[in-house]
């Protein structure tokens, strides 16, 4: 099987997604009204609802939104083989993903920009609302402590790609202040930052960073990197959008463009031939089953319940016109797509052409090979983005790029895109904490440094403290081991906000089956992978145990208000 076979294939099952299906969801379902004001219009104060630009608003969604998931959970999963990955990051990004963030964006700016979770009380019930925002509270807290540990290691292991991405925070505060406060167009500015940005990766080659060298530990770097971080991302959060957040988006939008252009272009030059099996027969002792896992391993490529978080959580508080909502909402999802595919093809084709290599599993390896690195479920589950960073670098290296450079690229390409979903699941984070704290009348949480700290401790505990890995054994950070929780979580998320619009458009008696049936697909699933990891948890460690529980009887309770409001529209319409 040649590569470029199936990257035309996806792109192409792409356009036409965004071509058709868009479009006839925008006529018969979601029918935006084009004269529709807009939250960022009715309640403008500068620092959380800004009107806009379409293409950098695009920029911040794309960006928010194309963290690391995208690209760790495809090359896990590569591990089950080619074709069943491959039909899940493009059938469920058009049918069920893209879907999923368009409805979710339009939803939120018809309800003046509230969040998903603050418009379930409308839709169904006050306990429905608490219960929805607990259950994004601890998503977004694994959210925020996986995507730090994974900057981290990158920054640990990768040392070159210090200097561009502390660099980058500077270049993004530059092009905000000229687009915001000197009046500056956005193209150019943004422009000159990414040719700065690709300078100060060549720099970064030649003087790379690393607090090893200055005499820590390999995890003591790690921590201290993790620290910085949540320092960072509190700071980021509390600043006006337009500051530091928006500027940093559209830079890291043009980056990742330019990114996945010389990744296709890798791929259509080289065609390299697909190592991996369609799909793996005979899996090693301690691998888990591939249905359903499989869909709860990748994610955000197909679907994700965190995207309904960033379209009604920031975006729908940016947004210029309704008009909008279908490029920015579904064709960013389409957009997150296309970077899992490529992820994926680096998985199954680009590493064989990776002459030596040092993964963190395996140590140093030469001649690396889809057998080589997917010998066994634990090497691929703990070499997570390194086959991306390392098939994504000589697929470039084809191209005529050097191969130091070409691995920092890659690098940087995932830190860049990690490092703004931190950013912008932290002031999430605030907002859904604001929401609790109204709801549930704890006044200090409306304050917005108080929700801030409590936003980003629990996350730093769970980088800080280690415990035993059930599938090995072994002793690792919390949030690494709490990964497939985060997976099944953030798919249940996505179930549950496919419910919250299914039930809102229901009642305005649209066709609500484009919505219901990847509603039912992704719950089903979700269910199943809870279950089968409680099942897991329940003699290995009880911690887990009771969090696996507790998540599976929010749900439950969820599913119970959906149930009873769809029964009580069924008894006014009756009566009616």
């Amino acid at each position: 099987m040649n590569a470029a076979i199936l990257a035309v294939i996806g792109l192409a099952v792409f356009y036409a997604g965004f071509r058709f299906y868009s479009a006839w969801l925008n006529r018969s379902l979601y029918r935006t009204d084009p004269d529709l004001k807009t939250p960022a219009h009715e309640f403008e104060d500068g620092l959380d609802y800004v009107p806009t630009k379409r293409h950098i608003l695009f920029g911040h969604h794309f960006t928010s939104i194309a963290g690391a998931a995208p690209i760790i959970g495809p090359c896990v999963a590569a591990y089950w083989g080619w074709l069943p990955a491959c039909l899940w990051i493009i059938l469920g990004s058009v049918f069920m993903g893209a879907a999923h963030d368009f409805g979710a964006l339009v939803l939120s700016v018809r309800e003046k920009g509230r969040s998903i979770a603050d418009v379930s009380s409308k839709i169904m019930s006050g306990n429905a609302r608490i219960m929805f925002l607990l259950f994004v509270l601890m998503l977004v807290w694994l959210v925020l402590a996986v995507f730090a540990m994974a900057i981290a290691d990158l920054f640990v292991s990768v040392p070159s790609t210090v200097v561009p991405i502390n660099i980058q925070i500077v270049l993004a505060i530059t092009v905000g202040w000229l687009i915001y406060k000197k009046g500056t167009g956005a193209l150019i500015p943004s422009l000159v930052a990414l040719a700065l940005l690709y300078a100060f990766i060549w720099v970064g080659t030649k003087m790379p960073f690393s607090f090893e060298e200055m005499g820590m530990s390999r995890a003591d770097a790690s921590t201290t990197w993790v620290i910085i971080l949540f320092i960072y991302s509190a700071i980021a959060s509390l600043l006006p959008v337009w500051f530091l957040l928006q500027p940093r988006d559209y830079i890291n939008s043009h980056q990742l463009l330019v990114g996945l252009g010389l990744l296709y272009a890798g791929i259509f030059y080289v065609r390299p031939l697909v190592e991996a099996p369609a799909v793996r027969m005979a899996v090693d002792h301690g691998a888990p089953p591939m249905i359903p896992l499989l869909f709860v391993t990748i994610a955000c490529g197909a679907i994700s319940g965190f995207h309904g978080l960033v379209a009604s959580g920031t975006t729908a508080k940016q947004l210029n016109s309704v008009r909008d909502t279908r490029m920015i909402g579904y064709g960013g999802m389409l957009g997150e797509g296309t970077l899992a595919l490529a992820s994926m093809i680096a998985a199954v084709a680009g590493i064989s052409l990776v002459a030596a290599c040092n993964l963190p599993t395996q140590g140093a390896v030469a001649d690396l090979s889809w057998a080589v690195y997917y010998d066994s479920w634990a090497h691929a589950s703990g070499n997570k983005a390194a086959a991306f960073v390392l098939g994504g670098g000589a697929l470039i290296q084809e191209l005529g790029v050097p191969a130091e450079l070409a691995q920092t690229l890659m690098a940087v390409l995932v830190i860049s895109f990690a490092a703004t979903t931190l950013d912008t699941a932290t002031r999430i984070q605030r907002f859904v904490l604001s929401e609790l704290g109204s709801a549930v009348k704890i006044k200090p949480l409306e304050n917005r440094y108080f929700a801030t700290l409590v936003a980003v401790l629990p996350a730093l505990a769970l980088t800080l403290w280690n415990i035993t890995d059930p599938s090995t054994g072994a002793a690792k950070q919390a949030g690494w081991v709490l990964w497939p929780i985060f997976g099944a979580s953030n798919q249940m998320l996505a179930g549950l906000t496919l419910m919250v619009i299914t039930l809102y458009f229901w009642k305005r008696k649209r066709p609500v089956l484009p919505v219901l049936i990847p509603m039912i697909f992704v719950m089903t699933a979700t269910l199943v992978s809870l279950v089968l990891k409680t099942i897991d948890f329940a003699s290995s460690n009880r911690l887990l145990f009771g969090l696996n529980l507790f998540l599976i009887v929010l749900i439950a309770w969820m599913i119970y208000e959906g149930i009873q409001t769809v029964k009580r529209g069924q008894r006014q319409a009756e009566t009616a």
